[in-house]
């Protein structure tokens, strides 16, 4: 299977400008999927330059690239700092993440990502860890249910959808996306696919514990950049973005509010590189309409 069906990586160019690559500075590709941007990053590094890229996707891994220069660990990313420690690698010159999920994972039906496929409730991105879609919405009480939609999906009727999933669930199986939509058919607001793919965003996030991962790549980050190294963050959704903008900004997760009246202000941990997001050119969102939602927020460690 080539990169190309795979997963065209988005902001490709912008990403490599960005990250001011030195022919012989250590890399990382957080989240390596098709192998995109890690081809772009290999062809400006030299012979004595390194790339570590993590991916815990099966598909990502038979699809590795093979050159002695790079290192590929089948990992969350949020192990970054105990697996580059393992491999000889405590500082590096730049940290790549592209969070979105790649447009294969997308179109393979039996992973169960898509809204478009039969296939079972499953979401999980690391096929060994415990907890699928179908497990989640059969254990989960109403509350946290509810709570999950409205956080992570912006879901208008989180509490008529939780309720409506708790009281059926006893009766009618959720083991697959068909069975799933039945289910919750007559709770769907709005123009269904877009109440669809916000209600999958939100099992997605939740099953793969995708927010907290994030926060533990940037902690890390932080933790294992030179000064002078950077890092750049490609979101797909607000609520990815909100983390990474804060954090870049103030080193924290929160919204730091500005009082006037405190002398107190934290050391800066980072240089702000791109003061507004850099998004996807209008040439792009033509070859790749999924670069529609894209942000990329790149920050230099001071």
């Amino acid at each position: 299977m080539g990169t190309q069906e795979y997963h065209l990586p988005v902001l490709l160019h912008e990403v490599t400008e960005l990250l001011h690559i030195k022919p012989d500075g250590i890399y990382v590709d957080a989240t390596f999927g098709g192998g995109g941007h890690s081809r772009a990053i290999l062809a400006q590094l030299g012979e004595k330059g390194r790339l570590i890229v993590f991916d815990q996707d099966e598909d990502a891994f038979r699809n590795r690239i093979e050159d002695d220069r790079v290192t590929f660990v089948q990992q969350n990313f949020r192990h970054l700092q105990r697996f580059l420690k393992l491999h000889q690698a405590t500082e590096v010159d730049g940290v790549l993440a592209d969070l979105g999920v790649s447009s294969h994972q997308f179109d393979t039906a039996e992973r169960g990502f898509s809204t478009r496929f039969d296939g079972d409730l499953d979401m999980r991105m690391d096929t060994r860890s415990a907890l699928t879609a179908a497990q989640l919405l059969q254990t989960y009480s109403a509350a946290r249910l509810q709570l999950l939609f409205q956080e992570y999906g912006e879901v208008t009727n989180s509490k008529t959808l939780a309720t409506t999933i708790v009281q059926q669930r006893k009766v009618h199986p959720m083991r697959t996306i068909a069975e799933f939509k039945y289910v919750i058919q007559p709770v769907v607001k709005g123009n269904p696919q877009k109440y669809l793919a916000q209600v999958f965003q939100a099992l997605r996030i939740a099953v793969n514990d995708e927010l907290g991962a994030l926060k533990e790549l940037l902690t890390q980050t932080a933790a294992v950049l030179k000064p002078g190294g950077r890092m750049a963050f490609i979101t797909f959704h607000s609520l990815e973005d909100r983390l990474v903008k804060n954090f870049m900004k103030t080193g924290s997760f929160e919204e730091v509010q500005d009082h006037p009246f405190t002398m107190h202000t934290p050391p800066k941990l980072f240089q702000l590189i791109t003061k507004k997001p850099v998004t996807a050119s209008t040439e792009e969102l033509k070859l790749n309409p999924r670069s529609r939602s894209a942000k990329l927020r790149v920050a230099e460690k001071m």
